[in-house]
């Protein structure tokens, strides 16, 4: 039976992990769960999901740890589910998964929350196709998923992976910020200029070798971004 797709719920409330399984059951998903961080790993090292539902306040781990060792090998899509409300956490989170939801959630919104971005996720699977991309010791192959600069491996988030192949596909070209959201993270931000800014910020650190070398990624006042490597 084809199903949309496998998710991995990691919560340690038994009654909100449940409920969550019954219900994308009942929607025509595939469903594993887990209550703590290290049967996350094991359940999708056997098992490998199409998204993960992650709490971020896990008893026996940081969210943020486990997502980053879920992505360690691929690019899964993660939603965190969170019931810390500051902006804060909210942008660290995006920093590694794809969205997020603050407890308490509807169901309802959980499912459109899934299905937009195994959409999106989809779509830039698709885009993200195609050759090796190298420009100003840069090199970016978007198969395998490595970026390094002047042959050292940088380590890159998911957001941070696509952003930077977008801005590298458009040499010199000034990208909008808002063209930007909707690329990387779907029309949905239009107007949520900070992740922007975050990710920009911490591109530039981990790109820069040398501290006293030129940004790759210039700021267009007034615009947005563009990827200028310097002769």
């Amino acid at each position: 039976m084809t199903t949309k797709g496998h998710i991995l719920v990691v919560d340690d409330d038994d009654l909100l992990r449940e409920s969550v399984r019954a219900r994308l059951l009942e929607d025509g998903y595939n469903v594993s769960v887990a209550a703590n961080g290290d049967a996350a790993l094991s359940t999708a090292s056997r098992n490998p999901p199409d998204l993960v539902l992650l709490d971020i306040g896990l008893p026996d781990s940081d969210g943020l740890d486990i997502c980053r060792a879920l992505q360690r090998d691929r690019m899964i899509p993660v939603i965190f589910l969170t019931g810390r409300s500051s902006e804060i956490d909210k942008v660290s989170g995006l920093a590694l998964g794809d969205d997020y939801v603050t407890k308490p959630f509807s169901l309802i919104e959980l499912e459109a929350r899934i299905a937009m971005v195994l959409r999106r996720t989809r779509q830039v699977g698709g885009n993200l196709r195609g050759g090796v991309v190298e420009l100003g010791g840069v090199r970016l192959d978007p198969v395998s998923h490595e970026v390094t600069v002047r042959g050292q491996p940088v380590e890159l988030s998911p957001k941070e992976f696509e952003l930077l192949h977008l801005l590298m596909s458009h040499p010199g070209e000034a990208l909008a910020t808002n063209e930007i959201l909707s690329a990387v993270w779907g029309p949905e931000y239009i107007g949520a200029h900070e992740l922007v800014y975050v990710h920009v910020s911490w591109l530039r650190q981990k790109l820069c070798v040398d501290p006293r070398a030129p940004k790759l990624i210039h700021t267009v006042r007034g615009v947005g971004y563009r990827f200028l490597p310097e002769s």
